[in-house]
């Protein structure tokens, strides 16, 4: 993600818990590198809060998130004043921007009409079911009407409502649509005094929570608020009971995250794929190139492959994945993220219901392929395409038959119970970037390759 920088998730959780694994090509758009310390002088780790009693948004979690289960894939957007500077959505505090220089690019943001909504089509395009973007990111600016401060969207260059804007876009396309808010700001005059000023503090809660209750009360029904970085205070400075408590009783069905330091609906692995355990809900948020805002430099830009490799990991698990696009200041979507999301969607209008409709699945293990399920058929996706055959490992099911997902068209294979091999394939790869499989069981497939490892016939001495 920020190299030599504390990531975002690293700022929600203190850098005691901050991530060190290096980024994996099924985990990371990062290619590899690997994540940066945390950096010197850095907030010191706020203690994790105590196990969170039970709510009254318990007992309806599952139905308020049927959707979201069911939509896996969803577009990130990261737009605000750091789109006019294109140096990276952290340039004011990376770069000591001062408060007076930052702000001047205030007036120069200026988004063209239905460039916001263009971001809606692309989502829908990609085989995307639900969006969230920034209606106030770390710097301060409200991209939205308020009546608690003069450096929003409406009195500033954009002369208009951006999140507005958005939403009609978002719904048009018929998509879910949710707002990302960030807790953290570095404009306010009490958004680092209230670590240490119980005047401070109490004013800047009064304001941040007055924010929130704004756009969950002024745009209709919001399917999803996503907190962001909780630095300077814990669970108890921001009052986030209480905050949580208003948002469920302006919104009921909405899903909220776990970054105000309460446990929240799901989890947030950032730049990574974690999955959760105990059945929690969780979504994988990453980045197209390096940067969530536009960083017109940044062009270490991820392939359509990976990202629908990320796409499977996730779903494999019962994960969500949150693809992030940075717009200009003028709305337009980088000509890369517009080809890169082009070539997704062209792969998901062939295979999409190997991803949308499928279930959790055990089998993982291969060097070219990962996997995907929708009850006893198992989706091979060969990403590696090896020739004239491909191979399973372990699987401890009977096949039934076998085909090309995007064709139909049938594929010869033998089984022993080491292996499953399918041959007569084409010497190329018949699909692009990604090739599917379809394998159907005679009952959910599973995996187990210490079988082959243990009892697979060996030479002699």
């Amino acid at each position: 993600m920020r190299s030599k920088k504390m990531t975002r998730r690293d700022w929600m959780i203190g850098s005691a818990s901050a991530m060190a694994a290096s980024a994996l090509p099924l985990s990371s758009l990062t290619a590899g590198r690997p994540q940066q310390p945390a950096a010197p002088g850095a907030p010191p780790a706020q203690a994790a809060p105590p196990a969170a009693a039970p709510t009254p948004q318990d007992a309806n979690r599952a139905q308020r998130m049927e959707w979201w289960h069911a939509a896996k894939f969803g577009m990130f957007i990261h737009f605000g004043l750091y789109s006019v500077v294109g140096r990276h959505e952290w340039d004011m505090e990376d770069e000591a921007v001062p408060i007076e220089e930052y702000m001047a690019n205030a007036p120069l943001f200026k988004p063209k009409p239905g460039s916001l909504r263009e971001w809606a089509r692309i989502a829908r395009d990609t085989g995307m079911r639900y969006m969230v973007m920034t209606s106030k990111h770390h710097e301060g600016f409200c991209n939205f009407d308020t009546k608690l401060t003069d450096y929003c969207a409406p009195k500033q260059g954009p002369g208009r409502d951006l999140v507005q804007e958005y939403l009609e876009g978002a719904r048009a396309e018929g998509l879910h649509a949710g707002l990302y808010y960030s807790l953290m700001d570095w404009h306010h005059p009490d958004g680092a005094l209230c670590a240490t000023n119980e005047d401070s503090r109490m004013r800047f809660v009064d304001y941040t929570h007055g924010l929130i209750r704004e756009i969950l009360s002024n745009y209709g029904k919001i399917d999803v608020l996503w907190y962001d970085v909780a630095w300077p205070l814990d669970a108890t400075g921001w009052e986030s009971d209480k905050m949580n408590d208003m948002v469920f009783k302006l919104q009921p069905d909405i899903i909220v995250n776990n970054r105000n330091k309460l446990d929240g609906d799901f989890s947030t692995p950032e730049q990574v794929i974690r999955a959760e355990t105990g059945g929690r809900a969780w979504e994988s948020c990453m980045t197209l190139n390096d940067s969530w805002g536009y960083q017109r430099a940044d062009d270490n830009w991820k392939s359509a492959k990976t990202v629908i490799r990320n796409l499977i990991s996730c779903v494999r698990d019962g994960g969500n994945y949150l693809l992030n696009i940075g717009p200009r200041s003028d709305g337009s979507v980088p000509e890369d993220s517009v080809h890169i999301l082009g070539q997704v969607g062209q792969w998901m209008k062939r295979n999409g219901d190997t991803i949308i409709q499928s279930d959790p699945c055990q089998p993982r293990r291969s060097n070219y392929a990962s996997f995907t399920r929708k009850g006893n058929t198992l989706y091979m996706h060969v990403h590696f395409w090896p020739g004239d055959y491909v191979a399973i490992s372990g699987l401890q099911n009977e096949v039934k038959s076998a085909r090309m997902y995007a064709t139909g068209q049938s594929v010869n294979f033998d089984q022993d119970k080491y292996r499953v091999r399918l041959s007569g394939l084409p010497a190329e790869a018949p699909d692009y970037p990604v090739t599917t499989i379809a394998i159907e069981c005679d009952s959910e497939p599973k995996q187990d390759t210490d079988f082959v490892r243990i009892n697979k016939p060996r030479d002699g001495v």
